[in-house]
């Protein structure tokens, strides 16, 4: 079973819908037994970090996140959750990556929003990725390129396009928006 983090953040639909195309069965759920006992867990979002911090700590999920072992896939705003801190409103995260989000300064369109493609990609999230490929963002922070940089892109400057350390993966991007290339990197993930 795949559990999907159920969280104040929207989108979290169309990463179960995405998932389940594959094959898999999902569910959306806050139950920390449910979360530990998953065979993967997926922590997507789309909204604002302060507020689902909040919501996090309310519901004792910051620690349920942190205390997983088994693979976990950070999307969007679950990336940037998972980073140290975030401008976004000043907010304390959850300190799995040592990174700092920050918003893109505005000597360009902010939101960074379409498609855009990836370098420097490593780990075998990437398994069958070709350097044309590109994948589908919308954000307006950015985890800085650190230790922890699987992947990079440039939009106004470099930044981390995915994160990976010990059990816990994330992208920027959104895999379920991004065609076949999103079902692939979905796909390689959940055969971990």
């Amino acid at each position: 079973m795949i559990a999907i983090i159920k969280y104040n953040a929207g989108n979290i639909t169309s990463v179960k819908n995405a998932v389940e195309r594959l094959g898999f069965e999902c569910i959306i759920t806050d139950d920390p037994i449910v979360l530990h006992s998953a065979e993967k867990v997926i922590f997507p979002g789309v909204g604002e970090a302060s507020s689902a911090m909040k919501y996090l700590s309310e519901k004792k999920l910051d620690e349920v996140i942190r205390s997983l072992d088994q693979p976990v896939l950070g999307i969007c705003l679950g990336l940037q959750l998972l980073c140290r801190h975030s401008e976004e409103a000043d907010t304390d995260c959850l300190g799995i990556f040592d990174a700092e989000v920050r918003k893109f300064p505005p000597t360009d369109i902010v939101p960074h929003m379409g498609w855009n493609n990836l370098t420097n990609t490593s780990t075998t999230l990437f398994d069958g990725f070709d350097t044309d490929d590109t994948v589908y963002f919308v954000h307006s922070y950015y985890a800085e390129l650190s230790q922890h940089t699987i992947a990079q892109c440039d939009y106004i400057l470099p930044f981390s396009a995915a994160m990976h350390k010990d059990n816990f993966f994330a992208t920027q991007f959104h895999p379920e928006k991004s065609a076949a290339v999103g079902e692939r990197l979905l796909r390689n993930f959940l055969s971990m």
